[in-house]
């Protein structure tokens, strides 16, 4: 039979045991690091409805980014966002998905939310070094010319925010 002090001894051994097993296990994530992209697109719009007081389509843009940080996070990523917009009357929405590829073949996808020109994006997914990628930010439209044929546009927006990637 175990006397009280051999108890309290292996409770202490299993106790640290236990600690560095779930230290060992839990995966650590790196530090939030700042994210601050412009993104520069050519678009093509598919319209459902073209009534001036009522509009809606679908639009696929492609690109390339350029980042704004010392970090060169989203440096020279190509993209692909694909989306639905509405416009009633000066007020327009918009939703879309956009895949952001490395030079290494590893991508991530965001989430944009948009209101009149300015909203808010969320990684939802990643590959490679971008597996398991978490971050949102801010995303506005900065400017645009004048769109080379009919049914296109072009433009560039920049994003901010954080993001972090597990170790």
């Amino acid at each position: 039979m175990e006397t009280r002090k051999e108890r309290e001894g292996n409770f202490g051994v299993w106790g640290l045991v236990g600690i560095f097993v779930l230290v060992m296990l839990i995966p650590a994530a790196r530090a939030e690091e700042p994210i601050d992209f412009t993104q520069y697109a050519s678009c093509t719009f598919s319209m459902a409805s073209e009534d001036k007081d009522f509009r809606f389509s679908s639009f696929e843009c492609m690109g390339i980014t350029r980042s704004n940080h010392e970090n060169k996070v989203f440096d020279n990523m190509s993209v692909l966002d694909v989306g639905v917009g509405r416009r009633e009357g000066e007020q327009s929405t918009s939703y879309s998905l956009a895949k952001y590829l490395d030079r290494d073949g590893d991508y991530v996808v965001m989430e944009f939310s948009e209101i009149r020109r300015e909203g808010t994006w969320k990684i939802l997914y990643g590959t490679g070094k971008w597996k398991g990628a978490k971050g949102s930010g801010k995303h506005v439209h900065v400017g645009g010319g004048k769109p080379i044929k009919p049914g296109t546009g072009q433009g560039y927006v920049r994003n901010t925010g954080t993001f972090e990637l597990p170790k």
